[in-house]
């Protein structure tokens, strides 16, 4: 199966340049490098273009490139990326376990920050070797991990999570019956992706708030951008609700400030 996806033409309404804003999750789809189907799925093309002409309208600074599912191991496509992209720009990678130091601080001087596992699609190392991997990316290079997954299923790993030197989980946690158990993860230190808004089951604005009670460093906006798979892709409407959510000194800190200073950028979002 292909995903059809319309581009949609640039648009600014609703605040988008009242904030700078570091994008903390968007994707590149770019058929110039070997795409993998997952679940039989494959989505449309999304390269740099399309990204920048997508968010022509916003006052943007940078951003975290994330491997999907559909990307596998292979590395090329996100160097390529980063490469165009510039200093603002940061990487999240698929990685194996089996990745030497080398490799590891190849890619860091390329400007990967994270390693992600991807627990809900796969396309990612394998759950049992996350304690092993986020302790290694730490040590060598300063990398945080990234998780994608129900939050509701991280209970029997909650524990190892909490106990990792630096990881965030992805698109709110997913689900409502997740939510708890997240705020508690936050509450340890644990940070968040406020991105994928129409993934979740639950009421955005209220976990937002509740977020930033529990640690108003932790949540990071991100567009999601293209949105594969998600039943409802981004709109710009959903930055406005950050924005009337959270108040302008919040939602300053999570469409800027707290993604800056997690992938280790400086306030003009350039690499440190």
């Amino acid at each position: 199966m292909t995903e059809t996806l319309a581009r949609p033409a640039p648009y600014a309404p609703l605040r988008t340049r009242d904030f700078a804003l570091f994008d903390a999750h968007l994707h590149i789809v770019d058929p110039r490098f070997p795409l993998v189907a997952n679940q039989g799925f494959v989505p449309a093309p999304f390269d740099i273009d399309d990204y920048a002409l997508r968010m022509a309208g916003y006052r943007l600074v940078g951003g975290a490139i994330v491997a999907g599912s559909f990307q596998g191991f292979d590395q090329r496509w996100l160097a390529d990326a980063l490469r165009h992209l510039g200093p603002g720009f940061v990487g999240v990678a698929n990685l194996p376990a089996s990745a030497t130091d080398a490799e590891i601080l190849t890619l860091d001087a390329l400007g990967v920050r994270a390693v992600r596992f991807n627990l809900q699609r796969g396309g990612s190392e394998q759950v049992g070797e996350l304690d092993r991997l986020a302790r290694r990316v730490h040590e060598i290079a300063g990398w945080h991990v990234e998780i994608y997954a129900d939050a509701a299923r991280l209970l029997p790993i909650a524990n190892t999570i909490a106990a990792l030197p630096a990881v965030s989980v992805d698109h709110l946690g997913l689900t409502w019956s997740g939510l708890g158990l997240l705020l508690r993860l936050v509450e340890r230190g644990v940070r968040v992706k406020a991105s994928g808004f129409g993934r979740v089951d639950f009421d955005v604005r209220r976990a937002l708030r509740d977020l930033c009670s529990a640690n108003p460093d932790a949540p990071m906006f991100g567009t999601d951008l293209p949105s594969t798979r998600a039943p409802l892709p981004y709109a710009d409407t959903d930055f406005a609700l950050v924005a009337d959510a959270l108040g302008d000194r919040l939602a300053s800190k999570v469409f800027s400030t707290n993604a800056l200073a997690w992938y280790r950028l400086d306030a003009r979002g350039e690499r440190a």
